[in-house]
Parts: structure tokens; sequence; C-alpha cells
């Protein structure tokens, strides 16, 4: 069951005695071994269990299903700008940078570079990593602010990866927050809407509208796409229910497919029966989150629409109706750097640590924080304040600057690449920037 502000994940009663018999599902004339591996539990007598035969057995309800983050990748353009090729173009120093924001090269989109492209490497590398076909991803969600069409990159990203089902796919614009957002809007949809493979996207190409004389900015950003796979979890429950009312139960693993929602599996016994359930706990990968966003705060950080002088090139056309003549175009980024830091210290934070007490958890529960990579002053702040260990904390802020909705997954799947992140490891992670727009996840990997 999902709210506004975090996911309350069912309870599964917990298991007593530990065995591992080998047993045969049969369905649709379609026989497979699998391992019972939980347990065995009895539960209390079934409301009318008098009337019922033993070859009448009553099914838990399926109240909803969890998610796991199973593959992650990530791609970055060739070209590097460092600290010291800023200082020939802005009156600046590699110290000057480093020492502020923590930030000593980032990568810049050239030539025929695309941001669409590198989503589409990010994406194959996660699919990779999990598993997964492309023609078994259902959902495509691309997180970003700088998308190559006005109307969404997402379904050319869909069409490049060969999704030949036609998934749904669209893009959600909510700048360096998008990919937290991204994570919440998957496991809903897998949740509530039946999806099985969403892939989670972040790719931004904010060099696009940086103003490169303006040392306040243009030493900040960079560009780049980092990708998740999002997968359904659940399980199955086999219990035989005998005469007198009693359910004796046991918890198995699901393959995703091998089952539908509300089905009954036939076991060799004739009172045993299988059904798929919502994963517990111990199976989930999201277990709470927090979001917001504050309009009023949009005046600290913007690159708003506005329109240029009439161009020669578009003639006349349309001034009889009165409509303006010239090109729309996005602003460079403007952005009030104290109020921006402000913001980030005070209400990451909290957020965190609300869906911390959501999840039931507290930071000395995470093995990592990963925040959105803006300014190692900003996470060395909301660290310190979280008493999150520097050891604990994930950051390549130094190498890539900031992505903006890419900075997390790209962190991510560096992280786990080199075998920092290991399945199982808690993560808090946090993503906060233009809107005003912040929120947090709590989530495991693998």
């Amino acid at each position: 069951m999902a709210n506004a502000s975090g996911f309350v994940s069912p309870s599964v009663p917990s298991l007593r005695r530990r065995f591992q018999p080998s047993i045969g599902f049969y369905r649709s004339g379609f026989c497979f071994p699998v391992k019972i591996s939980k347990g065995v539990f009895c539960s209390s007598t079934i409301e009318g269990a008098e009337k019922l035969s033993p070859s009448q057995p009553q099914v838990p309800r399926i109240v909803s299903k969890g998610c796991k983050l199973v593959g992650c990748g990530s791609a970055v353009p060739s070209l590097q700008i460092s600290n010291d090729d800023l200082a020939k173009v802005v009156e600046t120093s590699d110290e000057w940078i480093s020492v502020r924001t923590g930030i000593r090269n980032r990568r810049v989109l050239s030539g025929k570079d695309s941001i669409t492209a590198l989503a589409v490497e990010a994406a194959k590398r996660a699919l990779e990593m999990a598993q997964v076909d492309p023609d078994e991803v259902d959902l495509v969600l691309m997180c970003t602010s700088t998308p190559e069409d006005l109307f969404g990159s997402a379904p050319q990203i869909q069409k490049a990866l060969g999704c030949k089902k036609n998934p749904l796919a669209y893009d959600i614009t909510a700048a360096c927050s998008g990919f937290v957002l991204g994570l919440v809007s998957a496991a809903c949809h897998i949740r509530g809407g039946g999806f099985q493979n969403v892939l989670v996207i972040g790719a931004d190409a904010l060099s696009r509208y940086v103003d490169w004389t303006d040392r306040g900015t243009c030493i900040l950003f960079g560009d780049a796409a980092g990708a998740v796979l999002v997968q359904v979890v659940h399980i199955l429950i086999a219990f035989i229910l005998n005469a007198k009312g009693f359910r004796f139960y046991w918890y198995l693993p699901s393959p995703v497919g091998s089952f539908t929602m509300n089905s009954t599996i036939r076991l060799p016994h004739r009172n045993l029966v299988a059904e798929e359930k919502a994963c517990d706990s111990e199976q989930d990968g999201l277990f709470a989150f927090d979001l917001h966003s504050d309009g009023d705060g949009q005046r600290h950080l913007n690159a708003s629409m506005e329109n240029n002088e009439t161009d020669s090139a578009l003639g006349s056309n349309g001034s009889v109706l009165g409509v303006p003549q010239g090109r729309s175009s996005y602003s460079c980024i403007q952005m009030n750097g104290k109020e921006v830091f402000r913001f980030a210290v005070r209400c990451v934070p909290q957020s965190i640590e609300s869906a911390l007490q959501k999840a039931g958890l507290s930071g000395s529960n995470i093995d990592w924080l990963l925040l959105h990579q803006a300014n190692q002053r900003i996470i060395d702040a909301v660290a310190t304040r979280l008493e999150v260990p520097p050891e604990r904390v994930i950051s390549n802020l130094a190498q890539y600057g900031n992505t903006s909705a890419a900075s997390i997954p790209l962190a991510l799947d560096e992280a786990v690449r080199s075998g920092k992140v290991q399945s199982g490891h808690t993560i808090a992670t946090a993503g906060f920037g233009a809107g005003l727009t912040w929120g947090s996840a709590i989530v495991r990997w693998g």
C-alpha cells in the first residue's frame, strides 16, 4: 500500500522451523522443481473453517507487491574539462573551485554527442547487469530537465533499446530530484499497476544551459546519464488446510513472470495450494520515501522561458493576429548559491530522517549515504547532521561535477561495479534542486 510519503509493507508472520523439501508445482500442464527455503508455521483458525472440506482451501488475500533494484549502468561524454581548463576562460583557479565545491573535472557533450545516446548506453548496461532483455521492459522513465525534444526523449530511448512490444515511456521533469522521483514512481507502477520491469534513467546535459562567462555557475555542471532497473518482487505461499481449519504455510520466492496475481497453483497433495502474496520487508527493496516541493524557492534556481527579438528569417507571419514574433528559448541557469546551500543543508537531512523514521530505521542502520552530487560542502554537512562517517558516504563529485538527475545513478553504478556497494546493502539517498524540489528514499541494493 502506498501513501503520500512512503510505503507501508504488509507484515508476514515469523517462521519457526526450517527445512528444505523439494516439490513440483503444476500449472497449465508444466511441472518444475522449487526449493522451499523459508520455513513453515501454523496460523490461527479461519473463521468459518468448520464449513470447509479439506478439498476447499482458502487462500490469503493478496495485498501488494514489492520491488528491488537489480541492475545499474552509466555513461559519460568523452570530453573532459578540468578546473585548469576553465581558468583559461573565466577568472578562477583549480584551488578556488575545489575548495568551494569539491569539483575538479566535469564531462561535457560535444560534436555529435547527445543526451539520448548516453541514456541508451546507460540503460543497456543496466539491462545487461540485470540479465533482462529489452523486450521484457514494460516501462521506461526518463528523468531529465534537458530533453532533446520538447515533447520528451523517453520514447526515443525505448525505440533505440529495441523494445519491440512498445512499452510505455515518458519523461519526468524534476531537475536534480528527478531520479529519486523516478524510483518512487517505478515502485508505484509496480505495486499498483502490474508492471514487472521498470527502467529508471537519470540523464541531463546542463552544459547546454550554462553561461560559460559566469564563474558562479559554469564551474558546477557536467553531463551524464545513469540508469537502474527496478523489478517486481513477490513470494508464493504454499499451505495445507486441514479439517480443523489450521493452515500450515511455506514461503517460496516467485520468479518474475512465472505466476500471475490471484492465481492458485495445485500441488501434488490434494489440499496443498500456492498463491502469490506480497513480499515482506526482507524482500522489498524500497523501504520508505519522503518527497516535497516549494515553488516559492524557484527564484533561487531557475532557467526560465524567454522570448528573443524578432528574427528576420521568420518574416511577419502572425503579426496580424497579434502573435509575438520571434523564437522562445530558455535562459541560462540562474542560481543564488548561498540560498540553495541553506535550503539543501536544512531540508535534506530532515527528509532523510523522516524517511528513516517511516522505515523504522536509524542512521546506524544504513550502509551508505548517497546524495545528489551538487557540492561537497553540502554532502559533508548532511552526513555530519545524520552522524554518518565519511567512509560510508558515496561521492564522485570531484570527477563529474553536478550532473543533475544523473548524479545519483552515476555514483551508484560506480560504487556497485567497484564492489563498494554489495547486494543487501541499505542506502539512504536524496535528491534536491530546482523547483525547488527535494526528496529521499531508503532502498536496498540487489
